[in-house]
């Protein structure tokens, strides 16, 4: 991946502007306002922007000069900074605080909730398939070579991990869980050094490392696997302790006179975890994992169904260039942010989508059995079977990965499957060791059919 080019700096351009030995030009200029993003609304990096065609008759350096200046006016200065003692800053847009009032409307409102998310017979089915989810996903974007398939059957059935790759979306399945019962507590080292340590689990050259911030000895550059490029040196080990109580701090204290909105909040946290690189390996998933908890901790329910690492998969280079457009540009967090934001929202219109298209296949299941004597005697767990039965004719259902997918009991995920074998004879039941497993008839269509009143 190429490194995005440094734009000039502000002081730069006003030492060339007073080479010029006139001050017409500089304080037409500084009477200029552009706002913040370019002609399209963009937020641009001088990396494309320099390529752009510059309005009113400016050259690109003058372009950018007139738009970097109204972004300082607006930014906001952290105290978390860079590995030279330089703050990170970010500037909230129009368009920004848009898509943070549409968040906040959809990830933590309750008016307009999900039918299958509001339903509290539903509604645990739907959190283990997206914890599900992002295991696989975030595990894939850290190198897990595991397929989706396999490794959400080795998640249903609770199968031990037979590999370094399955190990990884295991141990994130845990996490993701973990996240839950972490979400009333501060953010505190231990916390993280906690998830980090269910995070890898199993899966590092020396698993001492689990749960320890990365020392002089270990040698951490995030590089470009293609060609071997460096992207990133992260700050120094030495300075790790001290960074990481800074987040820490960060994420704990809410000042009503300087307000950060939680998603903003929540994302600076997951920036600067993976800015940091604090430990050997797994930092991408804990930065991950920190963006969850935080969303979790200030109300942002929806956020447990999302996968935001789906998202991020489809192009991981803009998630790369998110962070080289932060650090080239003078710690411009905005770059990240409106990336993130945008992420989220796919995220979120990917799950009604899906909501919508599972509620529509449960209505079309019931409307084949509303003339059989089937009508309103099954649950929806039972739908849910029926429903996968008739789109996939070759599944086998076990006992074990229809209990954890419906994160029910074991006596009623068994009492589910006897009832459609046993008692309607809707699925084909075979001995299995000391068990069962469930198989779909070939003329599964005909037997309901044949359950007539």
């Amino acid at each position: 991946m190429k490194i995005p080019s440094s734009p000039p700096s502000i002081e730069a351009l006003l030492a060339e502007y007073a080479e010029q030995g006139t001050t017409t030009h500089l304080a037409k200029l500084l009477a200029m306002d552009l706002g913040v993003c370019d002609e399209r609304g963009r937020y641009t990096h001088w990396d494309k922007l320099r390529f752009a065609n510059p309005p009113q008759g400016l050259s690109a350096q003058d372009y950018w000069f007139v738009i970097k200046l109204a972004r300082n006016k607006l930014a906001r200065k952290l105290k978390l900074t860079d590995h030279l003692g330089k703050p990170m800053q970010f500037c909230v847009t129009d368009v920004m605080l848009q898509s943070l009032h549409w968040l906040d409307q959809h990830a933590a409102g309750q008016i307009a909730m999900p039918q299958p998310i509001a339903n509290a017979a539903t509604r645990d089915q739907y959190l283990v398939s997206s914890l599900i989810e992002e295991a696989i996903n975030s595990s894939q974007l850290e190198g897990a070579s595991t397929t989706r398939e396999v490794a959400k059957t080795m998640l249903q059935q609770q199968r031990a991990p037979r590999d370094k790759s399955e190990q990884m979306i295991a141990n994130n399945y845990h996490a993701m869980q973990a996240i839950m019962d972490l979400k009333d507590e501060a953010l505190s080292p231990g916390l993280v050094f906690h998830l980090h340590q269910i995070l890898t689990e199993k899966t590092l050259d020396d698993p001492i490392k689990a749960g320890q911030l990365r020392d002089e000895n270990d040698q951490i550059q995030v590089v470009d696997n293609r060609d071997g490029r460096v992207l990133h040196t992260p700050p120094p080990a030495k300075t790790l302790a001290h960074r990481l109580q800074a987040l820490c701090d960060f994420a704990n204290q809410d000042d009503p006179q300087h307000f950060i909105h939680p998603v903003i909040k929540a994302m600076i946290l997951h920036f600067i975890l993976a800015y940091d690189h604090p430990f050997v390996d797994g930092n991408g998933r804990t930065a991950r994992a920190l963006f969850y908890w935080y969303m979790a901790k200030k109300g942002y329910w929806l956020t447990e169904f999302v996968s935001i690492s789906k998202v991020i998969k489809q192009a991981p280079v803009q998630y790369a260039k998110a962070y080289l457009y932060t650090e080239t540009d003078g710690n411009d967090l905005t770059y990240f942010l409106i990336h993130q934001i945008e992420v989220l929202q796919k995220a979120i219109e990917a799950l009604m989508g899906y909501l919508a298209h599972k509620t529509k296949e449960i209505a079309q299941t019931q409307q084949i059995l509303q003339y059989s004597r089937l009508s309103g005697q099954l649950n929806h767990r039972q739908l849910d079977i029926l429903q996968h039965a008739l789109k996939q004719p070759h599944q086998v259902f076990t006992i074990e990965a229809h209990r954890h997918k419906h994160a029910t009991s074991y006596q009623t995920a068994r009492t589910d499957l006897l009832s459609l074998s046993d008692q309607y004879g809707l699925l084909d039941k075979r001995k299995q060791g000391k068990g069962f497993v469930f198989y779909v008839p070939a003329n599964l269509m005909a037997r309901i059919n044949a359950v007539s009143e």
